[in-house]
């Protein structure tokens, strides 16, 4: 596993590791592998190596030179901190007193402090630039300068304008920067991930063209460079004029401009915002997915191979309808074959499993911050303390469980939060929230068979072929279609006003021969195996696969911490006893009062037992499996905290819940929204008038009503 830091840390995690390595081996005699290698699996800090080393070598009787060259204080630029008699340290400064003053009234001077990008308080942060006690201007131009650089803030490529009609045209900027994969860590050198983002801006004067068009395009060749002329040329002193897009998934980028969101007068969200004051549009592609150091199998393995070591013989063991052993079973029956081996993957799953808890909406949200600090100028030494959120926030679906964890651990939040079928069930236990989502699932398919009864009949035939053949059917992508695997298709059931359209012409494309009366014998179209891959994009973003139910799993209510392939046991619940769920019984009866009721948004464990190529393997199924079972999750709502910001009215809030939604359970909601509850002080509008897409459908007009009953112009709630 590729762990950075400095060479001395790194020899020392590879001692670690040979030495945890070594205990599981150790042990073999007395104790099966998949019950003593939790030490090794157990979370790897960086201060805990430390802990570990300083054992290591005192037992050894003597330290390298490498371990007390990393214990030097570093500034971060590959040289050491000037001595403590330099005037550096000493300077007086006639401001000192007034920093002192406004920085006053926080922790404990005495108490750790990591620097602008760290948080020595997880569930409050900031990201503001902060004042240190007693810090004098010299160090403060150090410390802003070591932040700007281990940010590496950079335009990735030349700025794209686009023609929008109505005398609009806009400019696209596309930029990175580095943040901390674990914002807990205490190294300088710690582990960082980049994070993608776009920005749409209207261009409105001669100057502003000129400079993206020649200044930024011409006279600067390096990333950095663009970046600080964008930076310097915007001179934003506050972000009162900027939107923040946070997307749903989790899992998927946020959409480009132009290609997935119109930018003309009145055609999108985005559009609108534009019109309504807004400067700068942020679509950021939430760490983990898009250009933002994206998860897939392939990083993956490139970052813990041995977690994939196992696969090749787990091929030839596994089969894709048996009842697989657990994890644990396995890992013990191939320790007796090579248990170096099987140590080493154990291993791998719990750092791999410790890295996709990185990955939660607590670090998007403080990237967000990271995001606006390095597009603003830094602030004069006596502003530092003033609070400089985003003038508003866009939150839509799982965008919205974001935009909850922002009021919940961010102390200056948005101005304005607006939610679009995206209110966490904080307050319901995730079974039943699940419970109730299949229900509404079958509401939904039963609406699908009233437009086109026809289909009835057409779905039994599909699942009673791939459920009797001999030969899987093998998908363009290696996955496997299986029953199972295609009643998944019912996701796109909650989608736009088209979606019913969609899904039956791609059912109507299934068969070769739909007139073949047996349907053994029908043959699938090889264009409609290629659709069925492409819509199905869990491959492409398997970050939804493994973290999908992580969403619910909030570290602070622990009666529900481990989510335990919730959606799943739930169905397994209903079709104990054979009912409109057990495809196996619904695709034999010829009433068509009966119709093969398809899946909604939902994750389940048989997804990595061959039916997607690219998330099966023992390497994906140990990890989704581990995933699963985690009940030490960190925290992600605080219903005191929203409470009382929005009670404040330093944020406003205002949400579309849409009353038939298929994804996110209305009662839920409700719950959350209702007097007493979390967001009690945000404006609800709720119509059946949209599905989940709503905001795809119809992004002006739902964005310009919950703009104004945030602002109060609109009287929603009457």
């Amino acid at each position: 596993m590729p762990i950075r830091g400095s060479s001395g840390q790194n020899g020392l995690l590879w001692m670690l590791l040979v030495s945890c390595s070594s205990i599981a081996s150790h042990r073999i005699a007395t104790k099966p592998v998949a019950q003593a290698f939790a030490f090794a699996t157990r979370p790897l800090t960086h201060r805990s190596t430390r802990q570990l080393s300083s054992g290591l070598f005192s037992e050894q009787g003597g330290t390298s030179s490498s371990s007390s060259k990393a214990q030097q204080p570093l500034t971060g630029w590959g040289h050491k901190l000037p001595p403590q008699d330099s005037p550096f340290w000493n300077d007086e400064s006639p401001s000192q007193e007034k920093v002192t003053q406004s920085s006053s009234g926080g922790d404990g001077d005495n108490e750790p402090r990591t620097g602008w990008l760290h948080n020595t308080q997880p569930k409050k942060s900031s990201s503001q630039q902060n004042s240190v006690p007693g810090e004098t201007p010299a160090q403060r131009l150090l410390r802003l300068e070591k932040a700007q650089k281990m940010r590496n803030h950079r335009i990735v490529s030349t700025p794209a304008f686009f023609p929008c009609g109505e005398g609009r045209r806009v400019v696209v900027t596309e930029h990175k920067i580095s943040v901390p994969t674990n914002r807990d860590t205490e190294e300088e050198e710690e582990d960082r991930v980049d994070v993608f983002f776009r920005i749409v801006e209207l261009v409105e004067t001669s100057e502003h063209e000129q400079f993206f068009s020649t200044t930024l395009r011409q006279q600067f060749n390096l990333p950095t460079e663009r970046a600080n002329a964008y930076v310097e040329h915007a001179a934003m002193t506050n972000a009162n004029h900027m939107i923040l897009y946070l997307q749903g998934g989790p899992g998927f980028g946020a959409p480009a401009p132009v290609l997935g969101l119109g930018l003309s007068e009145k055609s999108s969200w985005a559009s609108e915002a534009l019109s309504k004051g807004y400067k700068r549009i942020v679509l950021m592609d939430q760490r983990g997915t898009g250009k933002s150091t994206p998860i897939t199998k392939q990083t993956l393995e490139k970052r813990f191979p041995d977690l994939f070591a196992l696969d090749e013989l787990d091929k030839q063991t596994l089969s894709i309808d048996s009842v697989s052993p657990s994890i644990a079973e396995q890992l013990d029956a191939w320790e007796e074959s090579n248990p170096d081996l099987s140590s080493r993957v154990g291993v791998a799953i719990g750092h791999a499993v410790e890295y996709m808890t990185y990955f939660r909406a607590d670090n998007i949200v403080r990237d967000a911050e990271e995001i606006r600090d390095v597009l603003l100028l830094p602030p004069s030494q006596d502003m530092e303390t003033v609070p400089r959120p985003w003038g508003a926030a866009l939150g839509q679906s799982f965008g919205g469980f974001c935009m909850m964890t922002y009021l919940s651990q961010v102390s200056n939040p948005p101005q304005i939060c607006l939610f679009t079928g995206g209110i966490a069930p904080m307050l319901t236990p995730v079974d039943e929230a699940y419970d109730a989502l299949w229900d509404r699932i079958k509401e939904r398919n039963l609406r699908y068979y009233d437009a086109y009864p026809d289909d009835v009949a057409l779905v039994k035939r599909i699942v009673n072929r791939l459920s009797n053949s001999e030969q899987p059917v093998i998908l363009p992508s290696g996955g496997h279609l299986t029953p199972r695997r295609f009643l998944q298709l019912g996701i796109a059931l909650g989608g736009s006003p088209s979606a019913f359209a969609s899904l039956h012409a791609l059912f109507s494309s299934a068969l070769l021969d739909p007139t073949e009366p047996d349907d053994a014998s029908l043959e699938f179209t090889r264009a409609f195996l290629k659709e069925v891959d492409s819509a199905q994009s869990f491959e492409e973003a398997p970050l939804y696969f493994l973290l999908h139910e992580s969403i619910y799993a909030d570290g602070s209510n622990t009666s529900r911490s481990a989510t335990e392939w919730s959606a799943h046991r739930m169905l397994e619940t209903r079709t104990k006893t054979p009912n409109e769920f057990s495809y196996p019984l619904t695709s034999q009866l010829d009433s068509d009062a009966r119709p093969v009721l398809m899946y909604g948004e939902m994750v389940f464990p048989w997804m990595a037992y061959g039916d997607f190529a690219e998330l099966s393997g023992f390497g994906m199924r140990a990890l989704s499996q581990s995933l699963a079972t985690k009940d030490d999750w960190g925290p992600l709502y605080d219903a005191q905290h929203m409470r009382q910001t929005l009670a404040s009215g330093t944020s406003k809030a205002a949400a579309a819940v849409y009353y038939d939604d298929m994804y996110v359970d209305f009662n839920a909601c409700m719950k959350v929204t209702a007097r007493g509850g979390p967001l009690e002080h945000a404006k609800v509008w709720i119509t059946n008038d949209y599905q989940h897409s709503g905001l795809r459908d119809d992004g002006a007009t739902i964005f310009t009503k919950l703009l104004g009953m945030a602002k109060g112009s609109v009287g929603t709630p009457s």
